[in-house]
């Protein structure tokens, strides 16, 4: 079968005054496969350069594989969504269970950010040590209580029985850490495909949408059901499946070399030699006001879509079956991912986050003002519509600002920071209803909103040179 490489449409490392090495031909057991050389090392002032690499050009094969390796990555935020999505419509039940209020539930929010933080500062050396695929497979490994490929199958073993709460709640911290290797990996990798990353990763936090949109649906079920904590049996299954996908598509393999299979130069640059890649990523001004920016995004997102169904319940007058509620939140979260893609496209990623925001805000007022059940339920769903598009939006932006050869650790970073956030804003949440009630939402909801719009335009719009 003979593979025609026509054109080559490439962001190229060299200065237009450089002879490109061209396109080279060659023969293996018959077949015609095309390669295109790149450097290893770029730029126009070295003196010497890394000998060439030569990359297989895209054929039906490849872009195969590249679709498995898309669904894989999507697979894992699927679970991490219904991770996220699980603990809202069970919180109530959690309350009565352990017997425990506001603040004290609000641990679990407060675990789950250690583990997620852990892993986020630990991402870096670990896939420079293990590599991408070893180290996305051992984020399930390491997901929850045990040790060995079956670890988050125990861990969610040990959580289905409802044990103790500082066992349970203990749990949190070590499925944090795992969720944060895995997103940092997903995220990063998808950033670096070079065909429709916008689009892809609007697609993958749309997966992430639809496992938060799921997860309520069945926990909600599950939380007036006696043996509630069987919902964990559920996530269980989904677990098993993550592993068994990210083992048979990347065998831990490195990033580069995963980009490699599918006919993908991996970026570089010269300065990706230097061994301190630490010093590097926290020298970026614009990581850490994403990072920042982020923290706040996520704290919204939880805060809402896991305080909402408590909210509902007391102040207007909402059921059991309160907790479709965050089902609709995290729907509308899905839908904006993949539906507001054109707005993203025609007003600017960047201006479309301030037009999000703002109407998110005015939503919101909506909510806080009208004492309607029905219209606060619709409202809920149109602020997940509003906020959906951003953390995609954040991440196409900083694999366009921040050096391509630190992209999966600075991600890794601004989504294990972020995720701070998860558990500052709800535990905030629940300190000031236990003195002042839940009605503290809306505001509390209201001013961070406001606070983010304030971040997201301190956010450079251009890369800058690493020290």
């Amino acid at each position: 079968m003979e593979v025609e490489l026509s054109t080559i449409r490439a962001r190229s490392p060299h200065p237009p005054d450089e002879p490109v090495t061209p396109a080279a031909t060659v023969t293996e057991e018959g077949k015609r496969l095309d390669y295109v050389e790149t450097n290893a090392v770029g730029g126009s002032q070295s003196t010497s350069r890394a000998p060439s690499a030569a990359f297989p050009a895209s054929t039906p094969a490849m872009k195969q594989k590249e679709r498995l390796q898309f669904l894989a990555c999507c697979w894992t935020l699927f679970l991490a969504g219904w991770n996220d999505g699980t603990t809202g419509p069970l919180l109530p039940r959690i309350q009565s269970v352990y017997h425990v209020g506001f603040a004290v539930v609000s641990l679990i929010f407060v675990f789950n950010c250690v583990g997620f933080v852990t892993g986020a500062a630990a991402n870096v050396w670990l896939t420079d040590r293990f590599g991408f695929g070893t180290v996305s497979v051992f984020a399930l490994v390491f997901t929850d209580d045990t040790l060995g490929s079956l670890a988050q199958v125990a861990g969610y073993a040990l959580e289905a029985p409802a044990p103790p709460f500082p066992v349970f709640v203990l749990g949190y911290a070590v499925n944090g850490f795992g969720l944060s290797l895995q997103d940092a990996g997903a995220n990063g990798f998808v950033a670096s495909l070079k065909d429709n990353a916008a689009t892809k990763m609007g697609i993958l936090h749309a997966i992430y949408g639809a496992g938060a949109l799921s997860s309520p649906l069945v926990a909600t079920q599950f939380s007036q059901l006696t043996h509630w904590s069987f919902h964990y049996l559920v996530s269980l299954g989904i677990a098993l499946s993550n592993t068994v996908l990210l083992v048979a598509v990347f065998r831990f393999k490195g990033q580069d070399e995963c980009l490699a299979e599918i006919g993908q130069a991996p970026s570089h640059d010269e300065e990706s030699q230097s061994n301190n890649k630490y010093k590097q990523i926290f020298s970026l001004r614009a990581l850490h006001l994403m990072a920042f920016f982020i923290l706040i995004y996520v704290g919204v997102e939880v805060t809402l879509g896991g305080w909402i169904v408590t909210y509902v319940i007391q102040l207007r007058g909402g059921g059991p079956s309160s907790g479709y509620i965050s089902s609709g939140f995290f729907g509308g979260l899905t839908l904006g991912r993949v539906g507001l893609l054109w707005v993203n496209q025609k007003v600017g990623e960047r201006r479309a986050i301030f037009l999000y925001g703002l109407l998110a805000i005015a939503l919101e007022l909506v909510i806080w003002l009208v004492p309607s059940l029905i219209g606060g339920g619709i409202a809920v769903s149109f602020v997940g519509v509003l906020l959906g598009p951003i953390y995609p939006i954040v991440m196409n932006h900083a694999a366009r600002v921040l050096p391509p050869w630190l992209l999966t650790g600075c991600i890794g970073w601004i989504a294990g920071f972020g995720q701070a956030g998860s558990a500052f804003l709800p535990f905030l949440t629940g300190a000031l209803a236990s003195r002042v009630g839940i009605k503290s939402l809306q505001p509390l909801l209201v001013s961070m909103m406001g606070f983010m719009i304030f971040l997201w335009a301190l956010v450079p719009n251009s890369s800058r040179r690493v020290d």
